[in-house]
């Protein structure tokens, strides 16, 4: 059975919460291992939308297991309130739902923390969601962070958030007044809303290390599913305009506790053009009426914060550093039908830093800010695509341009997206991708 990782390739909202649930029944167990509730997997079935944050997409197949690994930060209020709306939407999560006991949680006071850090900074704002996630894996990597496991012993509980409250109050000394303009609770509030929301998650928390050992030993088959995307991996993205964690591929090692040996494969998700939302260097942003005619056909509005996102056309070079780094087997590409309207349709095949060209892609922020790209310009289709069902159905100039992209990634395509619904991704018979889904 294969164990496969989906990866975002671009600036993250590629559509992966679509391709898990369009590939979830094929898997035993989806398990999630970076971000926080800053990652929004929006999820169509019917006329009812999903929108995901902390859940693996794979939740709605009812014989699916969903584990949020040790490598997610968990906001116990809202991760709450998101199986509240699951359940009242008819989806059950008893039994299926496990969150790691040593995933790290976002402490109230965090939110209100990277706001007025991201205010303070004015133009260097790196443009977060604002959910607490960076201070949480901020603590996590000072080894002041508070643990899921640690909200079932008082003591630990009470010690942690007791140098959490003084942290915050340092941090307001610094800015001239507490983060966010007010005050956190008091420690006894937070010690009893700590409790509060342990109790209510303590059936759904586990050594999810230990279970996804076991499920894998006895052959079950794992999807593991990114948040975000490549070019905002801590390490290996457009830093410092990044997330957090590893939304890398080798993220999923790390933040599930899994060995290299189990991952089979890895599937990229790209989207037919390019989106990014925050601030930050985006070689191929399009502000004219072509970038706003992708942002309202491709409804280019962020799940969790609703903000618009900087639109363009694809940009192969970033698309080739993600293919390489994750060491992607195959892809998929989003959104094809969005690109529906162009008589034109451009892709950029490189870049020129000061009029030079660069070889790869660069590693310098400001080499990174000053590219100028380079390119192609192919023949629009002008042609409904939502309705194709197979790759043949397809305008040629749609083949041509999957082509282009599949030769400057240096990866091949497997799957099309040209619609919201299931119906509307299409599989190509021969390809590395069917070949994993026919073992399952």
């Amino acid at each position: 059975m294969a164990n496969i990782i989906l990866i975002g390739g671009q600036w993250g909202d590629e559509g992966k919460g679509k391709v898990v649930d369009l590939l979830t029944s094929r898997f035993d167990v989806v398990a999630r291992y970076s971000g926080g509730p800053n990652a929004g997997h929006t999820v169509r079935r019917g006329e009812t939308k999903y929108a995901l944050r902390h859940i693996p997409s794979g939740i709605l197949a009812p014989s699916v297991v969903c584990i949020i690994g040790n490598g997610v930060v968990v906001d116990p209020a809202a991760l709450l309130e998101e199986i509240k709306n699951l359940q009242g939407s008819g989806v059950s999560v008893e039994n299926r739902l496990f969150v790691s006991n040593r995933a790290h949680v976002i402490l109230p006071g965090y939110i209100a923390w990277e706001t007025a850090r991201e205010e303070s900074a004015g133009a260097a704002r790196i443009g977060t969601t604002r959910r607490g996630v960076g201070p949480a894996y901020a603590g996590k990597m000072a080894r002041t962070g508070l643990r899921v496991i640690d909200l079932y012993d008082r003591g630990e509980l009470t010690g942690k958030l007791s140098r959490a409250l003084a942290l915050f109050a340092s941090e307001g000394r610094l800015n001239g007044g507490a983060p966010g303009g007010s005050s956190p609770p008091g420690l006894d509030e937070l010690v009893a809303a700590s409790q509060a929301h342990a109790a209510a998650l303590r059936p759904y928390i586990a050594d999810t290390a230990n279970m996804l050992r076991e499920r894998i030993g006895r052959g079950d088959s794992v999807l593991f599913e990114g948040a975000q995307g490549t070019m905002l991996d801590i390490d290996h993205g457009t830093y410092p305009f990044v997330t957090s964690s590893n939304s890398t591929a080798g993220g999923a090692c790390t933040g599930l506790g899994i060995s290299p040996t189990a991952v089979d494969g890895v599937l990229g998700i790209f989207k037919a053009y390019s989106t990014r939302v925050g601030s930050g260097p985006f070689p191929t942003e399009d502000t004219t009426e072509a970038g706003a005619l992708i942002r309202e056909r491709g409804r280019e509005y962020g799940t969790v914060t609703g903000r618009p996102r900087r639109t363009g056309w694809f940009d192969a070079v970033a698309a080739r550093y993600a293919a390489r780094i994750n060491g992607m087997d195959c892809a998929a590409l989003t959104l094809l039908d969005v690109l529906d309207a162009f008589d034109e349709i451009r892709i950029c095949t490189g870049y020129r830093f000061r009029s030079e060209p660069l070889a790869d892609f660069p590693v310098e922020p400001w080499v990174f800010a000053g590219c100028e790209p380079v390119y192609k310009t192919m023949k629009g289709w002008r042609r409904d695509t939502s309705g194709c069902r197979r790759m043949s159905d397809l305008p040629q100039e749609a083949l041509d341009y999957i082509k282009a992209i599949e030769d400057l990634v240096e990866c091949d395509i497997d799957l099309v997206s040209v619609s919201p619904t299931p119906e509307g991704s299409i599989l190509r018979e021969v390809s590395k991708l069917s070949a994993w889904l026919s073992e399952q």
